[in-house]
This record gives C-alpha cells, sequence and structure tokens, in this order.
C-alpha cells in the first residue's frame, strides 16, 4: 500500500465496480478533474475546513488537546468535533496505508460526523483524518500518536492517489466499497470491488467491515472472510448475519466502543456519495465559469449532472429494504437528535428503517456549508429543481415513488429549518 491511503473507507484500490446501476454514465466516467486548475487550486489555496481551523487554534494556544496514554489525542480530537463513540464502524480489510496493522483481529475503527471523518489503528503510528472543505472536497492529514507540546496535524495530498478518481467522482472525496477479504483481510483485487451507497443491493454491500445490528432475512456481506485464494468470492458466512456483538471477533474492549453499527453504516455510505456530488458539480461550474464555457452543451451537462444530484438528494434512487433494519447502539437515538427540527418536531435526520433509511425524502446534507458554498448558479437550479420535486409539480419518473404526503412533510421541514430559502419556497400549493 501506499503512503496517504487513508479512507478508501473499506476496499478497493482498483477494479471498482458500480454496485447500485442507477446512476448515468457521465459524471461517473470523469475519473479525474484538474485539481491544479486556476479555478479550484486545490493544493495552492489555504484550507477551509475544520481541521485546518482547528490547527490554527492549536498554533496560538488558544486550544489544548488532552493527551491518552493509551489512545493518545483521539478521544479529545473526537470530543473537540462532537463526534459520538456511537458512530463507530470498523473494517477489517487492509486498506489503510497502516495495512500492516489491521486484520479481522484488529481492525480500523472509524467516526464520523457531518464534515469530519477519523480514523483509528490499534498501535497505529497516525491519526487518520479527512475534512471537508465546503468547496475544495476532502481534505487528508495525519496526527502523530506520540505526544507533543504542540499537536500538529500534517495535510497528506499524496492521499489523492486514491481519493481522486472513478470512486470519488473525480474530485478529493472519501467513499465506502465493499471487497471479498481474504482470512487476514487482504482484499481479493481480482474480484469486483463494488462502491457502496443508498442505491446498493444488500448482498453487495460491506464486504471487509464488521456489521452489528438486525436486518431479518437480508443478506450481507460484511462479518465475512474467505479461504480460498482462488475463488475469492466464496466467503465463509456461517454466524455473519443479524450479529449483535463483536466479542467473539476479536478484543472489543480494546476499542472505545465495542460495536459496528449497521445504521451508522448506511448513513456514512448516504453521506459520502453526497459529498462527492456537491464537490464534483461545484468545481464543474466553477471551472466552465472560469473558461468562459456557456454554449448548450455544457449547459446541458451541467443540467445533468444537477438533476442527477437531486435525485439522490430525495432518494428517489434508494434501493428500498425488504424487511426493517435495526442498529445496537444509541447511533439511531443521537444522529436525530442533532437536528434542526420544524415547528412540528420533524427533522431530515429522522430515520425510517422500515423501508427507507430516512423518514422523509431529502438529504440532512442541505445543511451543510457545502452545499451553501456551490456556484450561486448551480445552488438556484438545485432549489428550483427540489421544489418542483417536493411540492409534487414533478411527477415524472424518477419520482413517482416518492408519496405526496412525504414530499410535502420534506418541504414544511425544509420550510423551517432552512435559512435564505428562495422566495417562491414560501408559497402555497
Amino acid at each position: 500500500m501506499k503512503r496517504g491511503t487513508l479512507f478508501v473507507l473499506a476496499a478497493g484500490l482498483a477494479f471498482l465496480a458500480r454496485g447500485s446501476g442507477a446512476a448515468t454514465a457521465h459524471i461517473e466516467d470523469v475519473t479525474y478533474l484538474p485539481n491544479d486548475h486556476p479555478a479550484i487550486q486545490y493544493a495552492q489555496k489555504p484550507q477551509d475546513d475544520p481541521i485546518a481551523r482547528l490547527q490554527k487554534r492549536l498554533d496560538s494556544g488558544e486550544v489544548k488537546l488532552d493527551f491518552s496514554d493509551r489512545w493518545s489525542y483521539f478521544p479529545a480530537v473526537l470530543r473537540y468535533f462532537g463526534i459520538n463513540l456511537d458512530s463507530q464502524v470498523m473494517v477489517f480489510s487492509k486498506t489503510s496505508f497502516q495495512a500492516t496493522k489491521i486484520s479481522p483481529r484488529a481492525p480500523r475503527a472509524i467516526y464520523f460526523n457531518d464534515e469530519v471523518t477519523i480514523g483509528f489503528v490499534h498501535n497505529g503510528d497516525v491519526v487518520e483524518v479527512a475534512a471537508f472543505d465546503p468547496k475544495q472536497g476532502y481534505n487528508f492529514y495525519t496526527l502523530d500518536v506520540q505526544k507533543a507540546e504542540k499537536p500538529e496535524f500534517i495535510r497528506r495530498d499524496t492521499c489523492l492517489q486514491c481519493h481522486q478518481g472513478l470512486g470519488t467522482l473525480g474530485v478529493p472525496g472519501i467513499l465506502v466499497t465493499s471487497v471479498y477479504p481474504g482470512a487476514d483481510g487482504m482484499p481479493a483485487f481480482r474480484g469486483s470491488n463494488m462502491i457502496t451507497d443508498h442505491r446498493s443491493k444488500m448482498d453487495q454491500r460491506w464486504g471487509g467491515w464488521y456489521v452489528t445490528g438486525t436486518h431479518g432475512s437480508q443478506y450481507h456481506i460484511g462479518n465475512a472472510v474467505g479461504h480460498n485464494s482462488a475463488q475469492p468470492q466464496l466467503l465463509d458466512t456461517q454466524g455473519t448475519q443479524n450479529l449483535t456483538s463483536l466479542e467473539r471477533k476479536f478484543d472489543t474492549s480494546r476499542y472505545l466502543a465495542p460495536t459496528s453499527d449497521i445504521v451508522a453504516l448506511m448513513t456514512l455510505e448516504h453521506q459520502t456519495r453526497m459529498s462527492n456530488l456537491m464537490t464534483r458539480i461545484g468545481w464543474d461550474a466553477r471551472i466552465a465559469q472560469a473558461e468562459g464555457k456557456t454554449d448548450d452543451a455544457v449547459r446541458e451537462r451541467m443540467d445533468a449532472e444537477i438533476e442527477e444530484m437531486v435525485g439522490y438528494m430525495v432518494f428517489a434512487d434508494e434501493r428500498l429494504l425488504d424487511e426493517p433494519v435495526a442498529g445496537v447502539s444509541t447511533f439511531t437515538k443521537t444522529f436525530p437528535e442533532r437536528g434542526p427540527r420544524d415547528h412540528q418536531g420533524r427533522s431530515l435526520r429522522d430515520f425510517g428503517l422500515e423501508k427507507r433509511l430516512f423518514r422523509y425524502p431529502l438529504s440532512y446534507m442541505i445543511y451543510s456549508a457545502a452545499f451553501d458554498a456551490m456556484p450561486d448558479q448551480v445552488r438556484e437550479r438545485v432549489y428550483r429543481r427540489l421544489y418542483e420535486v417536493l411540492a409534487g409539480k414533478d411527477q415524472s419518473a424518477p419520482y413517482t415513488r416518492l408519496a405526496a404526503a412525504d414530499r410535502r412533510a420534506a418541504l414544511e421541514i425544509l420550510r423551517d429549518t432552512k435559512a435564505n430559502l428562495p422566495a417562491y419556497w414560501t408559497e402555497t400549493k
């Protein structure tokens, strides 16, 4: 593994296959956008992400991070960003640059909120961090586990070798993938490693991950390893479904939490692609504007990309659940508590988990700084299309699956909770 491969969250540095089959082709086929373009300057412009802001406060002495002999700075960083331990998900495939220290007996723990994703490797050399810049996409950092007078997060642009490509829509991003791991956690690259998100079939998800929670008779490929390198897709799935404890898999006392919650995993999957879509469309628009490209072909391409993002935001392409799903940590309770809530007490963070991941068909990532930072013409077009869909003015495919009551609820929630909506959002139907 090359140093810097931090957050290919489950696997696959090669042979990536689309696990959903739902997306239009053009946005997926651009594997790389020029991050040195004058309109982007990914490496040159000052970072504007939560880690960069924290580092300034550390350098000035305004903030200090507590050090633990057992956990280094890890708990302090989680506390600083308000990242709950119940967001913990665990991956045992060897897909970090610290791969030699990762295995089914020593998985890597991932924790996240809307903007920061942090990785912990037992006996690792560094804390791994990905932080979301509203315009530039994800920036990647490491923090040495040794105690220092002034802790320093080191930016690692070398991570773009694996974090800017097909799986991230051509921009710096993170992704969740599913692999066929061997008994030692090594992915079988001869197979197809699938990018997964809310569009994916469950039986393609979470290879190389631990999964705790119940899901009825629905089948996934988490918690399992293969024993035959000649047939890597034949995983030993005995005792891998509907697990509520991982104690038989490894020593959970070596981690901050004992779970790898299925609902947290599903939420992270949704969030990764949503983040990459916002970054990609923002980059495309900024590059086109800088180059003065206003021809019909460019407008048609941008409209198609925006339409794809809108469809993803309203879960029009979500793979519905066959049976209810339930986590075993407190994530299902604490994630919705982050709100915001409308005057009826409803939130876009409320889970469904019967047929759909979320109760209301609109992504909570609409509250993100990245959404607000998209170029004005993009954001205005997204607002217009969301309004047309949620107000029931657009009844075309793929939006026909959205029930009228659910559309209306999502529209009302956003009216109550999102500042600076266009004036037409206040119209009554």
